[in-house]
């Protein structure tokens, strides 16, 4: 891969895989998995650091059902989706969407519903990016939205090879009118918000991200996600997770509290 930018729809492809849907309002679903490379937020309790980086001479990892395949990581949609396909184990699959930043590529995404078929699409995004989710937004079937803490995420880095040219949030102001921008596209739509929580904070600390969401997108149900211990960041305590529940509830907010079933199966 070379490392200018590349082609309006072509992107850097990670991984390809069948799995089963491990957050938000489709856990538990099986769904193929196609993980974008590249990502300019620096989360401290990311599990997929390999993600963050576009690398020339890349290679997509593709779990097909005749083996595990190495091929050039630049895709067209056309070839994600022949990728899918043959990672699919039966019958067609949602695509999951997610990376990395999916979002740093909107032209992908949009070739992928030119593509795709039948197969709905789902987009897991960080939430940086309410140029590009706007863009997209009609050709994705779903929306699972993270809301992070921004004393959770390092200096951003610019993927210099991404198509999007949004400026990133760097500090709380930035943060919060990104988050508010991405709140108003997904209100009335097929979406999901996931509240990351770690042992690092107080319930207080996510305050405003509920309000946020109470006042601009009341109708999205909120999944609290307690990430996995990781990296030396600590898992949050039941009494936090129950307070943080309760908080959201009495905003009016539809709340769950899922960790990563995808780490308590021991799959990908």
């Amino acid at each position: 891969m070379h490392s200018a930018v590349l082609s309006r729809t072509e992107a850097p492809v990670m991984e390809v895989f069948a799995s089963i849907q491990g957050e938000g309002l489709y856990v538990g679903e099986p769904q193929v998995f196609l993980r974008m490379a590249g990502c300019p937020l620096r989360c401290a309790w990311c599990d997929t650091p390999g993600s963050w980086t576009v690398r020339d001479e890349g290679e997509a990892r593709i779990e097909a059902l005749d083996g595990t395949q190495r091929e050039v990581a630049s895709a067209t949609p056309f070839q994600a989706v022949c990728w899918v396909a043959s990672a699919e184990p039966g019958a067609p699959r949602t695509i999951s969407i997610t990376g990395g930043e999916p979002l740093l590529w909107p032209q992908f995404v949009l070739g992928l519903r030119a593509v795709a078929g039948e197969r709905r699409l789902h987009l897991e995004t960080a939430g940086a990016h309410p140029a590009a989710l706007e863009q997209v937004l009609a050709s994705v079937d779903h929306v699972s939205l993270d809301l992070k803490l921004p004393g959770d995420l390092g200096t951003p880095v610019p993927v210099p090879q991404a198509a999007a040219g949004e400026t990133l949030p760097t500090d709380a102001e930035s943060w919060r009118t990104t988050r508010r921008a991405c709140l108003r596209l997904i209100k009335g739509r097929d979406a999901c918000t996931k509240l990351i929580v770690t042992g690092e904070h107080l319930a207080a600390d996510w305050r405003e991200l509920l309000e946020d969401q109470a006042e601009l997108a009341l109708d999205v149900p909120l999944f609290i996600q307690p990430v996995t211990a990781c990296a030396g960041v600590r898992a949050a305590s039941p009494e936090l997770l129950c307070e943080l529940a309760e908080e959201a509830r009495e905003l009016g907010l539809t709340v769950r509290v899922v960790p990563q079933v995808h780490r308590a199966l021991g799959i990908a």
